[in-house]
């Protein structure tokens, strides 16, 4: 999936990608939905810091920008927050503006079922689609230990064949995931974040499920909840 923030090597491209994918989704909805995301990418663009994941503007700025009055702004990015699109990084106080960030991965989220409608190839750029997205491991230090499969379970299992196969990104994004419970052949792993969880859902979800039917052929499917 885009990468939640971006910059450096290819930073142009997925922030397009992103502009993309809201406004095709936009494109898809209720005028009222539509004017809301054209206010929200006329923002981005003309004001989001995104080296710094920063938008910090004034009310009456946004409303010139907008062509609308203060009360109006305030509600729309009171509904913006609500979604999740925004994110209060450091509330206003006395001569300063509140400061936003994107809410990168709920704009991800909310906007994956108007992907294809862009084409096979943004589909596969973002994540989804037939070519596997390339999955990068975070710097290890050191040896990784085998994992504890001392509980008989069918993720202990599993986790010591991805741990087999790619050590690095096991101790990267596969160690930290617990076992939640199983229900019939759903097993629900537990990520310690948000972004996590939405990473390896994205990323390695076929992976998990691949492991785990190695050693229990009743898996059907893995879920990640945080």
């Amino acid at each position: 999936m885009l990468s939640t923030k971006p910059v450096g090597r290819g930073a142009s491209a997925r922030k397009y990608d992103l502009l993309t994918a809201l406004g095709a989704f936009a494109l898809s909805q209720g005028k009222h939905d539509q004017r809301r995301a054209l206010r929200l990418m006329t923002l981005i663009t003309a004001r989001y810091n995104w080296a710094r994941d920063e938008l910090a503007v004034g009310q009456r700025e946004i409303a010139r920008l907008w062509s609308v009055d203060e009360r109006t702004v305030k509600r729309e990015m009171a509904l913006l927050r609500g979604r999740g699109w925004l994110v209060v990084k450091r509330q206003g106080a006395r001569g300063r503006v509140t400061q936003y960030g994107l809410g990168i991965e709920q704009l991800l989220a909310d906007t994956a079922v108007t992907w294809a409608c862009v084409g096979s190839d943004f589909e596969v750029r973002m994540g989804q689609g037939d070519t596997p997205p390339q999955v990068v491991p975070l710097p290890v230090r050191g040896s990784v230990a085998a994992p504890d499969v001392s509980n008989g379970t069918e993720w202990a299992l599993a986790r010591l064949v991805l741990h087999t196969e790619d050590a690095g990104t096991y101790a990267s994004w596969i160690a930290a995931l617990e076992r939640a419970e199983r229900a019939g052949g759903r097993l629900t792993l537990r990520a310690p974040s948000r972004f996590h969880a939405a990473y390896v859902q994205t990323h390695l979800e076929r992976r998990l499920l691949a492991a785990c039917q190695d050693v229990d052929a009743d898996v059907a499917e893995v879920r990640i909840v945080v």
